[in-house]
Formats: C-alpha cells, sequence, structure tokens
C-alpha cells in the first residue's frame, strides 16, 4: 500500500481522562517497528471493559489512551522479521498474545502468554518503549495492545490472528473478546459434560456465550440468574431454560439454586464482576464436585471470600481468561465455526452506529437492552 513506511493520520476517540467524553481526534499512528503490524480497523465493538478502564477504576488505566480490544480489520503493513501476516490479510487483534515460546506458552497448561505483557500492561510497544499513537506530537497510550477505537492501530505480531477473508468483519469483530470468553469458559475451563446442570450469573453477552456453550456440551438444566427479568425471553434463545431473579427471593440466591436442584448445581459461571456474586455462584455448587468459574472482571482491590469448608468438602473455584482459547490458533477456528453455523454471533449485536457516536453507544451499553454494539469505523 501506498502508505507502508508513512505516518498516517486518521481519526481515533480518544480517552484524555477518565470519565469524560471520548473525543474524535485526528491522530498520527507511526510505522510498525521489528515484529509489529499496522491494521487497518474497520468495524468494532464496544465491551465492559472499556469502560472500566475509561471509568478510572483499572489499576492499569493510563490516560490519554486510545480504548478498544473487540475488532477486525485488514493488515496495512508490517514491520521487519513479521511472517505469519502480510498486507491485505483479514485480522482479527487478540489483547491475548500467543508467541509459542514462551514459559506460558510452551507449559500446554494456559492460553495466557508473556511475551508481550510488560509493554501491553504500561500502554507501550516491547520493540522501544514507545506509542505508535501521537496527536500533534503528544504521545497517546496504548490499551491492552490492541487500542481499535482507532481507524488504524499498530499491534505486536503475536497479537494477530488471521481469519478466513470470507468472513463478514462486522460481524466476527466479536470473537476478539466476548463470545470465545463465555464459550471458552464452558468448552475449555470448565470442560461441561452432557447433563449436567449449569447456572449462569449476569445475562449480559458473555454470559449468553456461556448458556450457548452450555447447550451445545449438552447440559440438561441452563439456570440463567439475572436482576433484570426482561433479560429471560432473549436469553431462551441462547439455551437459557429457566430464569431467577434474586430480587424475588427472601432467601440468599445460592439457597435458592440448591433448593431448586437436589443440592446445588454441577457448574455455576459468574459473568458479573461482583465479588459476593462470586461468593453466591460458589455456594450454589454441589458438595462433591460443583465448580464454579469467574468470568467477570471485579473492580480493583475486591477480594473475594467464603467459608473453607465449602473448598475442604469438594467444590472447585476457577478462573478464565478469553475462554481459555490460545488466540492465534484458535480464533480462526471460531471464525470457521461461525462460518459453518455452528456457533452464534449475529444474535449477539443489538446495535450498529459509526466511530463519531462512540459517546451514545457507551450510553446505550449501560443500558439492558444493549448487548453488542458494532462501530463502522470509516463510516
Amino acid at each position: 500500500m501506498a502508505t507502508q513506511g508513512q505516518v498516517i493520520t486518521c481519526k481515533a476517540a480518544v480517552a484524555w481522562e477518565p470519565n469524560k467524553p471520548l473525543i474524535i481526534e485526528d491522530v498520527q499512528v507511526a510505522p510498525p517497528q521489528a515484529g509489529e503490524v499496522r491494521i487497518q480497523i474497520l468495524f468494532t465493538a464496544l465491551c465492559h471493559t472499556d469502560a472500566y478502564t475509561w471509568s478510572g477504576k483499572d489499576p492499569e488505566g493510563l490516560f490519554p489512551c486510545i480504548l478498544g480490544h473487540e475488532a477486525a480489520g485488514i493488515v496495512e503493513s508490517v514491520g521487519e522479521g513479521v511472517t505469519e501476516v502480510k498486507p491485505g490479510d483479514h485480522v482479527i487483534p487478540c489483547y491475548q498474545a500467543e508467541c509459542g515460546e514462551c514459559k506460558f506458552c510452551k507449559s500446554g497448561k494456559t492460553n495466557l502468554c508473556g511475551k508481550v505483557r510488560s509493554a501491553t500492561g504500561v500502554g507501550v510497544m516491547m520493540s522501544d518503549r514507545q506509542s505508535r499513537f501521537s496527536v500533534n506530537g503528544k504521545p497517546i497510550y496504548h490499551f491492552m495492545g490492541t487500542s481499535t477505537f482507532s481507524q488504524y492501530t499498530v499491534v505486536h505480531d503475536v497479537s494477530v490472528a488471521k481469519i478466513d477473508p470470507i468472513a463478514p468483519l462486522d460481524k466476527v469483530c466479536l470473537l476478539g473478546c466476548g463470545v470465545p470468553t463465555g464459550l471458552g469458559a464452558v468448552w475449555n475451563t470448565a470442560k461441561v459434560e452432557a447433563g449436567s446442570i449449569v447456572a449462569v450469573f449476569g445475562l449480559g453477552t458473555v454470559g449468553l456465550a456461556v448458556a450457548e456453550g452450555a447447550k451445545a456440551a449438552g447440559a440438561s438444566r441452563i439456570i440463567g440468574i439475572d436482576i433484570d427479568s426482561n433479560k429471560f425471553e432473549r436469553a431462551k434463545n441462547f439455551g437459557v431454560t429457566e430464569f431467577i431473579n434474586p430480587k424475588e427471593h427472601e432467601n440468599p440466591i445460592q439457597q435458592v439454586i440448591v433448593d431448586l436442584t437436589d443440592g446445588g448445581v454441577d457448574y455455576s459461571f459468574e459473568c458479573i464482576g461482583n465479588v459476593s456474586v462470586m461468593r453466591a455462584a460458589l455456594e450454589c455448587c454441589h458438595k462433591g464436585w460443583g465448580t464454579s468459574v469467574i468470568v467477570g472482571v471485579a473492580a480493583s482491590g475486591q477480594e473475594i471470600s467464603t467459608r473453607p469448608f465449602q473448598l475442604v468438602t469438594g467444590r472447585v473455584w476457577k478462573g478464565t481468561a478469553f475462554g481459555g482459547f490460545k488466540s492465534r490458533s484458535q480464533v480462526p477456528w471460531l471464525v470457521n465455526k461461525y462460518l459453518n453455523k455452528e456457533i452464534k454471533v449475529d444474535e449477539y449485536i443489538t446495535h450498529n452506529l459509526t466511530l463519531a457516536d462512540i459517546n451514545n453507544a457507551f450510553d446505550l451499553m449501560h443500558e439492558g437492552g444493549c448487548l453488542r454494539c458494532v462501530l463502522a469505523m470509516h463510516a
């Protein structure tokens, strides 16, 4: 492309400070250095993690920054030594890297990767500890190694999944975060078996993806728990078989579920990020074998608690990041599952807007009716 090796000036939504409206700015995006990829972002979705950092509650949150981490686009150019993608490739940027060489990647025990985390955690690139974004010479921090609220972004090559060019980018952008997180929590982390009873706390995008994954795994009952009863009708389409609103019960929700399930569920999933709900999710599990998976991200400084006897008597407490999927090798597989109509994606998209509408999009996200809002970046 004619822009290779050049600084690109494009539009991006910049978070100059916490809790202040994002501002659409003309941002300069430097060319990729060794081991880096510059991507033209075509579509990005909004996720609660973006809002969490924007709120100022994230201890790793740095300002000014360009948020966004659930997106899809086309490679514009690559830096020295990049061999796995080339200009023109269709890609999904992945906040969870996969280098294949570090202690984590080689362990065979986790999808976490340590190669670029020391840079992405502080908003810079690995090669020179600098940002590739600036506005009138002022550096703007990266976010989660992705920064997809920009028409062009620069990411590490270990954070790019090359996908089938047939896939519609305005749909498969969702496979960069929320949907895989829910599906993988069931398939990879919990390994739910056919016939299991499952409880899902929080029926947003991730919770519905958990329900979908549990249905695919053959769960016999999928109990959805949410304080918004309006969510139940939609949740049925994703596999939820029964619904409980904790506000409609006097007993603690864990007791309500234990009574309904002859001693508790086989698997529970907390998809909110609320530590008191995490406790309820563990304590509604069946004695002897029940497993609870923490999927939601709690605010900084929060701690989980329960009586040790809950664990002594056989319950298991686990956590998951990106659903245990290895990003570069498994996101393309998820895209293919979508193309084969084996997983839902379109059904999670409730709103379509443009980059200029991004502040309205965040307002929508905080309302119960919105699952995923996809922004067209160049419209």
